[in-house]
């Protein structure tokens, strides 16, 4: 007798809370829910879910558009990046962007549940693919690191270890690079953010030097003279910096005058061509002066006369 009104209490308990615990919408879309159930049975709540779940990405993806996108393009635009630079950085802000729409969104729709399993299989699939895709990540960073450094940017011309060329794109993973051969050189970033790379068109103006060696006999001055005056002589070489020569070298056969021009927007082809020109005049210079340039030579002498040794016939 004592159980069955117990019984009735705890009955009207359980079917109360029962819809509750179906209930997978949010509680302020609850009476869309109810106005659809009508019509569609139990699949209006997965309906008005689903809804939500696409008005909250499609608004978060008019947001990015509108007023995110052009702001993180005013911001990259603010630190002076090229615009090749500009675009991958802002590839990734957007996917950041609407990640994080794809998780309000299903929030909002009441995949709670869903998205607490989502996180836990992406955060798995995040370590295995972080250990198994170093390279790659490491390439990377580097390529990052390539955007906000500015070390060079497409069209420079730049050197690294034995390699030398013109960039034609920079990507998050590779740097391509033309060689002068005309090979088109996927170089990993990694590689060039590792170790020395060199710009020689990275500044406005550019040092170029060469060594001019003449006879010990030559007049040095008269030398120094013709070096200066051709560097004057010629169009492509700034009269400021000056020109200048230093004696650096007393070489085994000859006597080093370096010369030191500068030249103005350097670039491979007009850094070739320039100190080409530059160096002809001055040897026909130099040819006209009787300045000799002299190649290497070695003489060998003896103290005492060769004799030939008993075991090749000679006499003892």
């Amino acid at each position: 007798m004592a159980a069955g009104p117990l019984q009735a209490v705890i009955a009207p308990t359980q079917e109360t809370t029962a819809p509750m615990q179906e209930a997978t919408v949010p509680a302020q879309v609850a009476p869309i829910r109810d106005f659809l159930e009508p019509f569609l049975g139990p699949a209006a709540g997965i309906v008005v879910s689903a809804a939500i779940f696409v008005v909250v990405l499609f608004a978060v993806y008019v947001l990015n558009k509108s007023v995110l996108n052009p702001l993180v393009e005013r911001l990259l635009d603010r630190q002076g990046l090229e615009p090749h630079a500009r675009r991958p950085l802002n590839k990734i802000a957007t996917f950041v962007v609407l990640f994080a729409g794809v998780t309000v969104a299903f929030g909002a729709a009441g995949y709670d549940d869903f998205l607490q399993s989502l996180a836990t299989i992406a955060a798995a699939a995040t370590l295995a693919v972080g250990f198994a895709l170093q390279d790659v990540i490491r390439n990377f960073v580097a390529g990052i690191f390539i955007y906000t450094d500015k070390p060079f940017k497409i069209g420079d011309w730049i050197e690294w270890d034995d390699n030398s060329g013109v960039v034609e794109d920079i990507s998050f993973r590779v740097t391509r690079v033309r060689t002068f051969d005309n090979e088109l050189l996927t170089v990993p970033n990694h590689a060039l953010t590792s170790g020395v790379v060199k710009n020689p068109v990275a500044k406005k103006t550019l040092r170029l030097k060469f060594v001019f060696g003449i006879d010990y006999e030559d007049d040095i001055d008269r030398a120094t003279e013709i070096i200066v005056e051709e560097a004057d002589a010629h169009e492509g070489i700034l009269d400021d910096p000056a020109p200048s020569v230093r004696l650096n070298e007393l070489a085994d056969s000859y006597i080093g005058l370096q010369s030191r021009i500068w030249i103005d927007n350097p670039s491979r082809s007009d850094f070739v061509k320039i100190r080409a020109d530059y160096v002809q005049s001055v040897k026909e210079r130099f040819d006209e002066a009787d300045i000799t340039i002299p190649f290497p030579q070695r003489t060998v002498s003896g103290r005492d006369a060769w004799e030939e040794p008993t075991a090749f016939g000679g006499q003892p």
